[in-house]
């Protein structure tokens, strides 16, 4: 039996998931987690979280957020959920790489995040329908790149923001 590399899988066409290297091979490319770090059934692990601040002016909340992987394996990308206790108002204007996903929520995402780093920051405003008082925004990890995230006390949050124009860590 012969032994193939990723690259000879990639050259090929292949799709097929390499699991003791933790490489996830598709057609015409590699995607997915990076190899090391497997975890339990083999699956890469790593460890998302999320770090930025947020505020609300007259029901328009801004948002700037940067992720990060505690590792130990990095991902090519991830998909982080923004929602909101309130709807958003029906027109959005959304950064590239982030979209609607229901009346109260936005899919955003990270793009790589290497091993023990941090990604690109995260810039997003987004007008709540009519101007309530406060609200609630969850942040979650929905995707990790192929990768399990074990630890989800970083990955996801509740942040209650007052319409004050105050800014709130998390």
């Amino acid at each position: 039996m012969r032994n193939f590399s990723a690259r000879d899988l990639c050259v090929r066409g292949v799709a097929v998931v390499v699991a003791a290297t933790a490489v996830v091979v598709a057609a015409g490319g590699v995607a997915g987690a990076r190899a090391g770090g497997a975890g339990a059934g083999g699956a890469p692990e790593a460890d998302l979280a999320f770090h930025g601040r947020l505020w609300m002016d007259d029901g328009r909340v801004e948002l700037r957020m940067t992720p990060q992987n505690h590792g130990p394996v990095g991902v090519d990308d991830a998909t982080v959920r923004l929602r909101w206790s309130a709807p958003l108002a029906d027109e959005q204007r959304l950064p590239a790489g982030c979209a609607r996903s229901g009346a109260r929520a936005v899919l955003c995402r990270t793009g790589a995040l290497p091993a023990d780093g941090w990604g690109r920051t995260l810039t997003l405003a987004v007008r709540l329908r009519g101007e309530p008082g406060e609200v609630t925004m969850g942040i979650d990890a929905v995707w990790g790149g192929g990768a399990v995230d074990r630890n989800h006390r970083n990955d996801r949050r509740e942040v209650l923001v007052l319409d004050t124009g105050d800014s709130y860590a998390f």
